[in-house]
């Protein structure tokens, strides 16, 4: 177990995670009138899983464990050029996705802000 994991628990590699989904659905939104553009996603609690029980626990272990939880979108109404993205879909889960990443980033500054505290005795 690494210092990062001690201080800050799950919460550091999710944070990293929900950085790389935000970059993959904003590739998607960016795309959707891409001809033969497919959608892709991680599947967070799959990555998260897999991040947590790498033996290195690196930086890198969750960037593989974002790689080997993503999968091509299927999306409900294909449409004709082959592009899979529906951009209401990828909007909806882009601002939950942001959401959420606040959400861990707010939690890991409130425990910076008591990790500060305690060292500087307060």
């Amino acid at each position: 177990m690494s210092l990062e994991d001690g201080l800050f628990g799950i919460h550091g590699k999710a944070l990293a995670l929900r950085s790389q989904r935000l970059s993959l659905l904003a590739s998607n939104i960016a795309n959707a009138s891409t001809p033969g553009y497919k959608a892709r996603d991680i599947n967070f609690d799959a990555a998260l899983k897999e991040a947590t029980t790498q033996a290195g626990k690196s930086a890198a272990d969750v960037s593989k464990a974002a790689d080997d939880s993503m999968g091509y979108r299927v999306p409900l109404q294909p449409s004709l050029d082959g592009n899979t993205v529906e951009l209401s879909t990828e909007q909806t889960l882009f601002a939950e996705n942001a959401v959420k990443y606040r959400t861990t980033l707010s939690f890991l500054e409130g425990r910076i802000n008591t990790i500060t505290r305690a060292l500087k005795g307060e």
